[in-house]
């Protein structure tokens, strides 16, 4: 191993003399190399849809895809409404300028519905008549306090058209599903749905772009229209992600220029140069730069998550430099010359920074396999953008180094006085760590031991709503809508009865009915239902108006051949709401429930007790599919579950079989893995305290911190094998590495804690657990490669007392 080792170190000796005397070509490729990566940037689009955080191919989502085909969007623009009091000609009014300017105003619109054109029902002697609410104005009070009994009478307006005590109305607003419908009215769009043919091949899927205009137009029109004594809300699954998108775009912005200047003021700090601050900033930058780009390149969308990978890339990639230059500037006080003292600090270092960008990446890189589709780009992502960071590091700062004059270097290797002031601090970390072996590692094992205990009743959850503060009007407007209008959260089921007009059979239809009620009084878990609608209730509202609008008619039909009947006179109506409801063959039917938002750990019961319920109605007799956007929330939650295990176990695994091969010797490797592991369950234990669970970011915390927190481990024991080997003393071995790479390991866990913890600047609250969280393990991990580390090689090697012995165990190894 030791002879492996030499020859790694001579290789890397010699690419850096090449690299010194060929500087100027080297770094011309570099740059060109970015800047053709960096040409994908303008092909860079964000996505935090629902459907963004499946992967292409999910069944759940597949369903979800085809569901939509067939009957339209279920994710809704939800306004509501609340005047002071709704049934005056002055609310009646305003609500219908409001309900005209959404309707005229909003691009990519398919469908509006609010009170002003509300479908009514109503039979007059023989003739069924459909027609807008509002289509004959109320003139006087008693034509409003008749319009005011028939909405609260009507149970299909109860929750979905308005709130059970008329005080709060709502408009719903469904987006266009096809890109290619702007600026057009609501009468146009449909017409180009309805005149396109089922062969017309395939269509732009409405993107995160023109969902973005849309919200962008409804709250400016909101915003001119509400006022005291008029209250508006937007709420509903889109008006969500776009503040989720909206808030993602700051931090990411925000995050960026921060970690730029911290990193920027540690630098310089260490090396009082302003080299040592350009040099390693501009190879991150480039290496962000042609990660961005291979993204843009490859259609590989921002979302989420990736918000972290920006500052993450920043923090991550200049710890490369930092252990370079750390000894580069100690051989330059050593008295060595530029060049030589180049190919040393590479040659010394190298070996330790490309295992320890690779454990990085493995440890990022075990997201890459997750269910998560935004998890897994991220994985993906940042495991290649770390390597492009390394390549240009061991590429651009040897060149870059061997362009500033001999002169300039001296001046900044000489020693200060918060230098001497380290080297004191980590003398007494390495004599501390190595006579109180014994009391250090029975402490640490304790402290493991419970906080694993704590660690494994952590619990999971995904609630993209709480990640945005308690004060931002989409969070408030979608509780007010809970609250008042009982949900904003759609469950679809589609029950398919496999045979054409299976939908006219008497049967079939009062249990769907049966199921409303039981489904609305009975269904189980904290999901309460604040409303559900299916082709059921249409036929019941059909019936009713037929039979003099008497509500003991309310019901389906007691002769089955007047279902077919009705079904026809209702379309000859001129109304196409049962499009929304059946398809063409009256064959498949929507059955559709709203419920409040909640934390999606809280839908899964509710899903299983609607499936159950389905399954007892219907058996064998029909297929019943659930989906909808609760579907997507609760597959986004059980593979959240799913790809956290997977991912920590990968790393664990994969990141300590490159510690002991860098070790050489299992025993050793397995022991060395003891500091990493520790703040991980630390972190953990504090999680569990503090009530913060595990999402989509914070599951990131584990795997990213282990491959952060071993790369100090790499380093250490790197280094205090090779002076192990030339002294024979651990405590000596422990105190020259603490010297050599320890000053380094200080500054790049101070950049990452720096780099993480910006994060709790952020406005979303995920980022500021994930930055605090990732930030605290990393000093843990500091403190324990500090501290156990030295300790546990003290006891690993206590035997060993002559240099001999030490010698041939490098050779073994």
């Amino acid at each position: 191993m030791a002879r492996f080792k030499a020859r790694v170190e001579r290789w890397f000796e010699a690419s850096a003399t090449c690299l010194c005397r060929r500087r100027v070509p080297a770094i011309i490729v570099v740059l060109l190399a970015t800047a053709a990566a960096a040409t994908g940037l303008r092909n860079l689009v964000v996505d935090t849809s629902t459907e963004s955080f499946l992967r292409t191919g999910d069944p759940v989502l597949e369903r979800y895809e085809e569901f939509r085909n067939q009957f339209g969007r279920d994710d809704v623009i939800i306004v509501s409404v609340e005047p002071e009091e709704l049934f005056t000609h002055g609310s009646l009014t305003e609500l219908k300028k409001l309900h005209d300017a959404l309707a005229s105003g909003v691009p990519y619109l398919a469908h509006i519905t609010s009170m002003v054109n509300a479908r009514s029902t109503r039979g007059e002697g023989d003739l069924l008549i459909v027609e807008d609410l509002l289509q004959s104005w109320p003139d006087s009070e008693q034509d409003l306090a008749a319009l005011r009994f028939r909405v609260l009478a009507n149970p299909l307006y109860r929750n979905l058209l308005i709130s059970p005590d008329g005080t709060v109305t709502t408009i719903a607003l469904e987006l266009a599903r096809f890109a290619g419908i702007e600026e057009q009215s609501v009468d146009d769009a449909l017409a180009l749905f309805d005149e396109s043919p089922p062969d017309a091949g395939p269509r732009e899927r409405l993107g995160d772009e023109e969902t973005q205009r849309a919200f962008e137009a409804v709250d400016k029109i909101v915003a001119e229209h509400g006022r005291d004594g008029f209250i508006l809300h937007v709420a509903g699954t889109p008006a969500v992600m776009e503040s989720l998108k909206s808030a993602l775009q700051e931090d990411m912005a925000r995050s960026v220029l921060l970690a730029i200047a911290v990193i920027a003021i540690l630098l310089f700090a260490m090396f009082r140069s302003v080299a040592a601050v350009v040099l390693p900033l501009g190879v991150v930058l480039l290496a962000l730069l042609s990660t961005l780009g291979l993204m843009g390149h490859l259609a590989t969308p921002v979302t989420l998550p990736i918000v972290i990978l920006p500052s993450f890339l920043l923090a991550v990639g200049v710890g490369a430099a930092v252990h370079l230059l750390a000894i580069h500037f100690r051989n330059i006080r050593a008295g060595l010359d530029r060049e030589r003292a180049i190919v040393a600090a590479v040659g010394h270092a190298g070996l330790p920074v490309l295992l320890t960008s690779l454990t990085t990446a493995a440890g990022l890189g075990s997201f890459a396999v997750a269910d998560v589709a935004p998890i897994a780009d991220l994985g993906r992502y940042s495991a290649i953008g770390i390597l492009i960071a390394l390549v240009y590091t061991l590429v651009l700062l040897p060149a870059g180094l061997a362009l500033i004059p001999s002169r300039a270097m001296q001046a900044v290797a000489s020693p200060h006085r918060a230098s001497a002031l380290t080297d004191r601090v980590l003398a007494a970390f390495a004599r501390f760590g190595v006579r109180n072996a014994v009391p250090i590692v029975c402490a640490f094992l304790v402290v493991a031991t419970v906080a694993f205990g704590f660690a494994v009743q952590l619990r999971f959850s995904h609630d993209v709503l709480s990640w945005l503060p308690d004060d931002w009007p989409v969070h408030q407007a979608t509780r007010a809508i809970d609250r008042d209008l009982g949900g904003s959260v759609s469950l679809e089921v589609v029950l398919d009865t496999g045979t054409e007009n299976g939908l006219h059979d008497r049967d079939t239809l009062l249990r769907l009915d049966a199921l409303k009620r039981g489904i609305e009084t009975e269904s189980r878990g904290p999901a309460k239902v604040g409303a559900v609608l299916s082709v059921a209730d249409l036929l019941k509202e059909i019936h009713q108006a037929l039979n003099e609008n008497r509500a003991e008619f309310h019901r389906i039909p007691e002769n089955p051949a007047l279902i077919p009947q009705e079904f026809l006179l209702f379309e000859n109506s001129g109304s196409d709401d049962l499009e929304d409801l059946v398809d063409f063959g009256f064959s498949r039917a929507r059955f559709s429930m709203r419920v409040p938002w909640q934390d999606t750990l809280h839908y899964p019961p509710f899903i299983r007790d609607v499936e159950e319920r389905f399954a007892s109605a219907f058996g064998s007799a029909a297929d019943v599919t659930v989906t909808g956007i609760m579907s997507l929330l609760s597959r986004t939650l059980e593979n959240t579950i799913h790809s956290a295990a997977r991912s920590y176990l990968i790393a664990g695994v994969v990141i300590t079989l490159m510690m002991i091969a860098l070790i050489g010797r299992v025993g050793t490797g397995l022991i060395s893995m003891l500091p990493n592991f520790t703040p991980i369950l630390l972190t953990l234990a504090l999680m569990q305290v503090a009530g913060i669970p595990l999402n989509l970011f914070t599951m990131l915390v584990g795997s990213i911190a282990l491959g952060l927190a071993v790369d100090d481990t790499v380093h250490f024991m790197h280094h205090f094998h090779r002076y192990l080997e030339r002294t024979g003393s651990v405590e000596r071995a422990v105190h020259e590495t603490l010297q050599t790479s320890g000053r380094a390991m200080l500054l790049t866990s101070a950049v990452l804690t720096a780099g993480f913890f910006i994060f709790c600047l952020a406005d979303m609250r995920n980022l500021v657990d994930f930055g605090l969280l990732t930030g605290i393990t990393i000093v843990t991990a500091l403190a324990a490669d500090f501290v156990l580390a030295p300790a546990l090689m003290a006891l690993r090697y206590r035997s060993l007392k002559r240099p001999e012995a030490i010698a041939q165990l490098g050779e073994a190894e």
